[in-house]
């Protein structure tokens, strides 16, 4: 596999590291973007209060910055789709010998299993990638699937590779943190995206608001193991964090959050067993010559790629990151306040 994809990617094409980051930006940088931010946008708004401007660095000096992943994921996305095909998700392994390919199917299984989807279902995709998980639902369950993603280049592959299996989505683009939709959704469904989000309150309440009454949430994410020591999280967590663009918390913050936002966590599972295979194949793929040919190319920006896949594996190895699943109902859901405006 290394090889092959190496080679489409090196007819003609500069490699593109994943998780390749821009520097984080120093304050004398930041000082010219609001000046300038200042002098395009007086004449249309009104001046930014202190706390505002001060709110709007730190969400810009954080790693996982939502322009930063859009930019990532619309530069990208298409060298995901060479390298690791339909699914860019981690892989389950139940038996240890399946295929890259058929461990990640396991893995949308599994987690959709755990949810108890039923035939004919309307799910929302939050942060669907190129659609993998939606066209798979959509194909094998027969439901009516929504993808939403902040990346306009993946909404325009997502629809041409549900057009080409015939699938039953429909993909927007859309803000997590602000959707907004007409109808209700029996599956709220996420893929490793919610550390992508720096208001991941604000999405589960967003969730739980569009959620059936008796609709379920289920998702897989990135974690990091509880009360980690500063030392430990410098050395494990925080080089994922940089490399990823994403920012780790415990299962227990998501548990808190869905709580606070009227949702009961009904099952809840650690899969680092099933899933750490996935960066011994990453590793893999970079040990082949021709990506180093590519390497050379790239220079520094390819030692933050090779970080990032080397960070993965020793967080799962040291059992410092966690791979974790939740799915949760409504605990309320006669309770729950409609988010549609009621009819005079």
């Amino acid at each position: 596999m290394g090889s092959e994809a190496a080679a489409k990617v090196g007819q003609g094409q500069r490699l593109v590291s994943p998780v390749v980051q821009a520097p984080r930006p120093d304050a004398a940088h930041l000082e010219k973007m609001f000046l300038e931010h200042a002098v395009d946008s007086w004449p249309r708004t009104p001046a930014l209060e202190d706390s505002e401007i001060l709110s709007l660095v730190e969400a810009m000096m954080r790693y996982n910055d939502k322009e930063k992943i859009r930019e990532h994921y619309d530069l990208v996305s298409p060298y995901y789709q060479m390298l690791w095909g339909e699914h860019i998700h981690h892989g389950y392994w139940i038996h240890g010998d399946e295929t890259k390919e058929k461990a990640q199917i396991q893995l949308i299984e599994h987690l959709a299993q755990a949810a108890g989807i039923r035939p004919g279902c309307r799910i929302l995709d939050v942060g669907c990638g190129l659609g993998g998980s939606s066209i798979h639902l959509a194909r094998n369950y027969k439901a009516e699937v929504t993808g939403i993603t902040i990346s306009p280049v993946q909404v325009d592959m997502a629809k041409k590779a549900a057009a080409s299996k015939g699938a039953n989505v429909t993909f927007l683009l859309m803000n997590a943190e602000t959707m907004t939709f007409e109808g209700l959704f029996d599956v709220v469904w996420s893929v490793e995206s919610v550390s992508h989000y720096q208001k991941i309150s604000q999405f589960f309440s967003s969730a739980a608001r569009f959620l059936k009454p008796d609709g379920i949430i289920a998702l897989t994410d990135w974690f990091k193991k509880e009360d980690l020591a500063q030392r430990v999280h410098k050395e494990f967590i925080h080089p994922i964090e940089e490399s990823m663009l994403v920012e780790l918390r415990t299962m227990k913050d998501y548990e808190g959050w869905m709580s606070e936002n009227g949702l009961q966590i009904i099952k809840s599972e650690i899969l680092n067993m099933n899933c750490a295979k996935t960066w011994d194949i990453c590793l893999d793929i970079i040990k082949d010559k021709t990506f180093w040919k590519l390497a050379a190319q790239n220079g520094a920006e390819f030692v933050n790629f090779l970080r990032g896949f080397k960070a993965m594996r020793a967080g799962f190895d040291s059992g410092n990151f966690t791979y974790g699943l939740l799915v949760a109902k409504p605990a309320f859901p006669g309770k729950r306040e409609s988010p549609f405006p009621a009819n005079n």
